[in-house]
């Protein structure tokens, strides 16, 4: 994976939910092109930031329910936005799955900027699971999640 879009994972419960955070930086390279004069940070950007969130939730969960570790892969996405993200704004997104099967899983995300309660973004997602044997790409999968995942704090079941 090329761009880590999510900073950290703040809390994770298996087949719960997921809070993520990615901070807006005005030295990101979208920006100068998206837009010269009035930054705005790409929609494209957001769901896959929205996506490697929802991905990371569910590959976590299902690593103590399956004999691999799967991919979660994007399969359809219907995203919805009510205002624009811009430098220095703080996102927090979170994660819910819908619901989950052997192949296939539902998660919705929404995101809100630090200081508004209202979220600004929201998608539903649907994820597929793939099986990878290939030792190079789980090693940078697992490097992406732990990076992530540093100083997240797991929540039990109870």
């Amino acid at each position: 994976m090329r761009y880590f879009l999510i900073d950290r994972i703040e809390e994770l419960r298996r087949f719960g939910h997921a809070v993520g955070i990615k901070a807006i930086s005005l030295s990101e390279d979208c920006f100068e092109h998206h837009f010269p004069g009035q930054p705005v940070y790409p929609g494209s950007l957001l769901i896959e930031a929205m996506a490697q969130l929802g991905g990371a939730l569910m590959e976590l969960s299902l690593r103590e329910e399956l004999d691999y570790c799967p991919r979660c892969v994007m399969s359809t996405v219907k995203a919805k936005f009510r205002d624009f993200s811009r430098p220095g704004d703080l996102i927090t997104f979170r994660a819910e799955v819908v619901g989950h099967h052997e192949d296939s899983a539902r998660v919705k995300v929404s995101g809100t900027r630090s200081g508004d309660d209202a979220p600004i973004m929201e998608a539903d997602l649907l994820y597929i699971y793939l099986r990878v044997d290939d030792p190079r790409l789980e090693a940078s999968r697992d490097e992406f999640l732990e990076v992530i995942t540093r100083g997240t704090r797991f929540i039990d079941d109870v």
